[in-house]
């Protein structure tokens, strides 16, 4: 059986990371640098660098923090923003990212996946997802880019099979409705794109305690949990949730002594 993996999310505007509510209403959390080695040594079993401010500024991400960050720490490393061709892949892999994340340009060109997966293999391309649930009668999730400010109208669940088909090795999965409120995550939506596809699922989006991480993986099936706001407030940290989570008899990598 493949380990549970718990991965802190770095999300960085202006070189600094922050951190909001629902997408908005972004608050400083630190330096991108000094949290990413901070996880790594407590213990995360990956980390997620995401530019979240590069799709939508039409900038590159910062090629130098990329490189700083990565030799920081001794983990598996994604990055994420801005990146819009397999010329941009590279250079993020170059500086160090052990996977790309391609959300706003991967639907845009849903040919990038492909072409990524087929030049570095699948296991280096991730594919994120910003899902919100339809305010309308019909049942389901729509497909969120620039930063969760565009609504693509494409159904959530629908999206992720085509990704898995283009060459995808892994989904992380955001709620928007959840995003930043520590109210739980989205397990229906975690759950039903999980059930879909055959691909490993990054659930991200609300984690507000101990139970909902569990939940995550229990109900909503889904491979990693992504953490933000629990682990920069001071809330929790990777120790405490691995020691729970394994006491729950869920397979979770230790800490090594």
């Amino acid at each position: 059986m493949v380990a549970l993996r718990l991965i802190p999310c770095l999300d960085v505007a202006d070189g600094r990371v922050v951190k909001g509510v629902n997408f908005i209403g972004l608050r400083d959390a630190g330096d991108p640098v000094e949290l990413a080695c901070r996880y790594s040594n407590e213990g995360a079993d990956e980390l997620v660098f995401l530019d979240i401010a590069a799709s939508h500024q039409g900038r590159a991400t910062l090629i130098d923090m990329v490189r700083r960050t990565a030799e920081a720490v001794t983990i598996p490393f994604t990055v994420g923003g801005g990146i819009s061709s397999v010329e941009g892949i590279n250079e993020l892999l170059r500086a160090g990212a052990d996977k790309v994340s391609l959300n706003s340009s991967a639907v845009i060109d849903p040919k990038l996946i492909s072409k990524g997966s087929h030049r570095y293999g699948c296991q280096c391309i991730v594919v994120a997802i910003d899902a919100r649930r339809r305010a309308s009668s019909k049942p389901g999730w729509d497909v969120f880019v620039k930063g969760g400010r565009e609504n693509t109208g494409l159904d959530a669940v629908d999206w992720a099979r085509k990704v898995a088909e283009l060459g995808a090795g892994e989904i992380l999965l955001t709620s928007m409705d959840g995003d930043g409120t520590q109210a739980g995550y989205d397990l229906d939506l975690t759950r039903t794109i999980s059930e879909a596809v055959h691909i490993p699922v990054i659930a991200s989006g609300g984690a507000g305690c101990l139970d909902h991480i569990a939940e995550a993986f229990t109900h909503g099936k889904a491979s990693a949990a992504l953490l933000a706001s629990l682990l920069h407030d001071g809330d929790l940290t990777i120790e405490e949730i691995k020691t729970f989570l394994i006491q729950q008899s869920l397979s979770i990598r230790p800490l090594e002594s």
